[in-house]
């Protein structure tokens, strides 16, 4: 298990990270989500042991980051955001040059278990530069996961791919995320929601949200909605429910062809369905579609980081 305890980490007077906790299991795939400047990848400079923490302390085991940097190190693999390669070199050289660093004593049965796992079939021998964007990540992706580690880092693995190559991507992290505890920063919402068991949300080097996707999705700020499409209804008709329905704080409405469509805003502590429905038979309009709308992951972040990052 992964303990972050009232992490701080300053740059001078600028505070990137201020007191962050969080507990990340052993198995978990967790995403990690913040606007630009936040603190995530200071925070994960921290963890991997490329930064001295300024207070605080990160715990992988019975481990501490502070005394034992080095044995934490081993146990992480990690994909930074800009991903440095050495692109003069072969893929088969650069992932002999990450083995003899991290002294992986039997290289080339891990090299083949790597190159199956990340897709590097027919490019092992071709020079890093003339490969795509896509089998650049894949090279990152075996270079973190060569010595075998227990925990995973990658930071924005999909960033500058085509929806092909971010498919692609998104496979291999399932599949790793079998075997290994997985942390996973992205701007990109729907992979976050594909892959991750978990999501946190970090803004201004503070830790803002922290649950399951569904737990995270489901009546923030207190306020759900229901969507409905009617025949035989007017605009100002269904205005009107907001004097009718309790609860009810918003409604909008467009008129398509024959058809009304409706979105309704309420308390979520009062569900209205019962009453929408009662009232729609008393009116006698024709209901087409009554279904309930939880707010989206990417409604969420702008709700939560709506005032920028600051790193």
């Amino acid at each position: 298990m992964i303990e972050i305890k009232k992490l701080v980490k300053d740059y001078g007077e600028l505070r990137a990270v201020n007191g962050i906790e969080l507990k990340i299991n052993d198995g978990e795939i967790l995403g990690f989500l913040g606007p630009n400047g936040a603190g995530k990848s200071t925070t994960f400079k921290v963890l991997t042991g490329y930064l001295q923490p300024t207070a605080g302390n990160i715990f992988v085991g019975n481990k501490n980051i502070k005394d034992h940097s080095l044995e934490i190190r081993k146990m992480i693999g990690y994909l930074p955001e800009n991903n440095p390669l050495y692109v003069e070199m072969t893929v088969y050289d650069y992932l002999r040059f990450v083995a003899d660093i991290r002294e992986i004593k039997d290289f080339k049965k891990r090299l083949k278990e790597v190159i199956s796992q990340c897709g590097l079939h027919g490019v092992v021998h071709k020079p890093i530069n003339t490969l795509s964007k896509g089998y650049r990540q894949r090279v990152g992706i075996a270079q973190a996961i060569l010595h075998d580690p227990e925990i995973l880092i990658l930071d924005e693995p999909t960033s500058g791919l085509d929806p092909n190559q971010i498919a692609e991507i998104r496979e291999l992290i399932i599949q790793l995320g079998k075997e290994k505890t997985l942390i996973i920063s992205s701007h990109i919402m729907q992979e976050v929601q594909a892959v991750c068991d978990r999501i946190v949300i970090i803004n201004r080097g503070e830790i803002v949200a922290d649950g399951k996707t569904a737990e995270l999705t489901e009546n923030i700020d207190n306020i759900d909605k229901i969507s409905i499409e009617l025949k035989n209804a007017e605009a100002e008709d269904i205005f009107g429910l907001k004097e009718t329905i309790q609860g009810i704080t918003k409604i909008s409405c467009e008129a398509k062809d024959d058809k009304l469509q409706a979105e309704i805003e309420y308390l979520a502590e009062n569900d209205i369905r019962e009453d929408l429905y009662l009232q729609i038979k008393k009116e006698k309009w024709i209901l087409l579609e009554m279904h309930r709308k939880h707010a989206s992951l990417e409604e969420i972040f702008r709700n939560l980081t709506s005032n920028g990052g600051n790193k």
